[in-house]
């Protein structure tokens, strides 16, 4: 087995966050980078042989992997970090199949059987061991992740239609259709694309290689190698809803969630802290690992009328100290320092972000050592916060970028 980890793309739907580092180093629920999730769900799966695609703006990325993710080389295991290397030619990455043909010496060097490749920029947990599975019961090239959406929202998904005589099997695959088939057990609802896919080994290394020297192609794993597969009657589906995570609870149970937009990212934070978490972070059966180096524990003081620390429906990173202020409905990053008679209402603070006394912050995410000063607002009037350069997005979030000052 050898996975393969795509995660070069710029993410420019998340800018400002994105402005100095790839998407999948994105911080995420206040210790991890989005990248944590698909490695382990890898590496939960039983699959301790990874490499990681990269390309833009990859530093931060890089040496979380090398920092984060070390296996025992005694026993052959490792996630490599691969940048782009213009190994066939004077081009970067043309698209996510090219990215794979160009790194084939990585599946020439580890000769596996299968290859699993998956996406580095969602939040879910998966057991890949048992759609690999499934890959070698149906004899299948190809096998395609797949989580069931209303039929309402196929225009924004690639749309998997299935086989009626053979459910598993991929009749057509359609990108963002507006004229959707349902399922034909359940017509309300569609398959869409996770993204992650098995391969035969094999059938991967000809695939992407026809694709290399074929006209027009966009070299995409889901615009052009798998409905090449689906031409030759080779792909299948493999329903994330028959995925059994250990540890899982009914409430979160099948959860995916691209974090493609700023609104899908806060949306995401918001998940993580209810009572009974739509995403939960304290499954310990099926951990996310990470590192966020040698921080102490959160710290709460103060507790006089007025000027009285605490966090309520929220999470709190290691590091933190809340001194005299009020956090609700908010995911807290390492480090972060919020200071007397200060609010933090509805919001996502990263890594050395400072709120100074009296003021006050309402659904916002501010990016790394934001600074907020003493009386400054941030997310009461959106239009001022436009004034200010801060970004604004569809459903009123204000979004301060790493180290962006902040004015009154």
């Amino acid at each position: 087995m050898l996975a393969i980890v795509l995660a070069g793309g710029e993410g420019k739907r998340l800018m400002p966050l994105t402005r100095d580092r790839a998407k999948p180093a994105v911080p995420f629920g206040g210790i991890y980078r989005l990248i944590d999730f698909a490695l382990s769900n890898v590496v939960n799966s039983g699959y301790l042989k990874i490499v990681v695609l990269t390309q833009y703006k990859s530093h931060s990325l890089d040496r979380h992997i090398s920092k984060t993710w070390r296996m025992s080389t005694m026993l052959g295991n490792y996630v490599a970090p691969i940048p782009a290397q213009q190994r066939v030619g004077k081009s970067w990455y043309l698209g996510s199949a090219d990215a794979i043909y160009q790194s084939l010496n990585t599946i020439r060097d580890e000769k596996p059987d299968i290859v699993i490749v998956v996406g580095a920029d969602h939040v879910y947990r998966m057991d890949f061991s048992q759609m690999v599975q499934q890959h070698i019961d149906t004899g299948s090239g190809a096998t395609v992740a797949a989580i069931r959406q209303p039929i309402s929202l196929a225009d924004q998904f690639g749309v998997i239609e299935v086989d009626e005589a053979d459910p598993r099997r991929i009749a057509a695959f359609r990108e963002k259709p507006t004229d959707p088939v349902g399922l034909p057990h359940s017509p309300g609802e569609v398959l869409a694309s996770m993204g992650n896919y098995v391969f035969d080994s094999d059938v991967l290394v000809d695939a992407v290689t026809k694709d290399h020297d074929a006209e027009g192609s966009k070299h995409d794993m889901g615009g052009d190698i798998i409905p090449a597969f689906v031409a030759e009657g080779s792909a299948h589906v493999y329903d994330f809803a028959d995925n059994d995570v250990p540890g899982s609870t009914d409430r979160d149970r099948g959860y995916w969630r691209d974090v493609g937009t700023m609104d899908s990212y806060y949306d995401a934070h918001m998940d993580l802290i209810s009572i009974h978490p739509v995403f939960n972070l304290y499954n310990y059966e099926w951990p996310i690992y990470t590192d966020y180096g040698p921080l102490p524990p959160a710290k709460f003081v103060h507790g006089v009328a007025g000027r009285f620390g605490e966090a309520l429906n929220s999470s709190v990173a290691p590091g933190v100290v809340i001194s005299g202020a009020r956090i609700e409905g908010s995911v807290i990053s390492p480090s972060v320092h919020v200071h007397s008679y200060a609010t933090v209402d509805d919001s996502v603070l990263l890594d050395g972000v400072r709120v100074h006394r009296n003021a006050r912050v309402k659904r916002a995410i501010l990016d790394k050592n934001v600074i907020v000063p003493e009386g400054a607002q941030i997310g009461y009037d959106i239009e001022h916060d436009r004034a200010r350069g801060f970004s604004v997005t569809d459903s009123g979030i204000t979004v301060v970028g790493k180290e962006q000052e902040v004015t009154l």
